[in-house]
């Protein structure tokens, strides 16, 4: 474990768009403020996914919470921003829970919804929760590189992390030795992250990150998983809260607390 460090930071702004990387992030009490800050409704209020309009994650979102400003990058190179604003309340079905959100940025509403060729509203989350699906419990996601090595092995070519769509990959682990921080603390820079439980996989990691088609049989590939002692099947790297705030950067360390605290 002396060795483990931060790989690679990724954040989804607007749930089922495409990712962000960044060098640093604070971790906050519910994570990181502008990961999946915000989402996408359809006309009956539905939270909406790449299970559903699988090219969305082609647009890549650019959230400024201090200019309080959305942009977005269309596959065809354009760049459009409009600022969020107080927003007008809405009640949206998110999964099984309702939410109470903000309806935002009309005029970037207008254009996902040309692009997806049905209509879209972006909406966003409750600051409290956010658009992450387990809440504050899942506010932190970790992969290790061992294991998506063990993952491309199975394949038999090289298999692209952001599939995933995880906050932090992690170097230095064998594969899937983060199946054992499950019910632990680790500290991860200058934050201490308590993981609950196992990411259980779903049809979304079989569609190519760029362009939203279905290139890769991930659910297949993962069958060596089943039957293990995970939170939940086709389990591939874990979810957790944060249990003391602070900076993760590129290259800290990620180090197993030897003694897990109580709660």
């Amino acid at each position: 474990m002396n060795s483990a460090t931060v790989h690679a930071i990724t954040i989804a702004p607007v749930k089922g768009l495409g990712l962000q990387t960044r060098h640093e992030v604070q971790l906050g009490e519910l994570g990181v403020a502008e990961d999946r800050a915000l989402y996408l409704v359809d006309a009956r209020d539905r939270m909406v996914n790449n299970k559903r309009v699988g090219p969305l994650m082609a647009v890549i979102p650019d959230l400024d919470l201090s200019a309080d400003t959305l942009s977005l990058r269309f596959p065809d190179g354009r760049v459009l921003t409009e600022t969020l604003g107080a927003g007008t309340s809405a009640e949206t079905t998110f999964f099984s829970r309702r939410d109470t959100v903000r309806r935002v940025c009309p005029e970037l509403s207008a254009a996902l919804s040309d692009y997806a060729g049905e209509r879209l509203e972006l909406v966003r989350a409750d600051p409290r929760h956010s658009a992450k699906d387990r809440g504050g419990d899942g506010a932190v996601s970790l992969l290790s590189t061992g294991s998506l090595a063990r993952l491309a092995e199975a394949a038999g070519k090289p298999v692209d992390a952001r599939r995933f769509r995880m906050l932090l990959q992690v170097d230095g682990l064998p594969p899937h030795a983060e199946d054992g921080f499950v019910g632990r603390d680790v500290q991860i820079g200058a934050a201490c992250v308590h993981f609950h439980g196992h990411v259980g996989r779903c049809r979304v990691t079989t569609l190519d990150p760029d362009s939203g088609e279905a290139t890769l049989a991930t659910l297949e590939l993962l069958e060596y998983r089943r039957g293990l002692p995970t939170t939940e099947p086709l389990a591939l790297g874990i979810y957790g809260a944060v249990r003391e705030p602070g900076r993760v950067r590129l290259g800290d360390p990620v180090r197993l607390l030897t003694a897990a605290r109580a709660g």
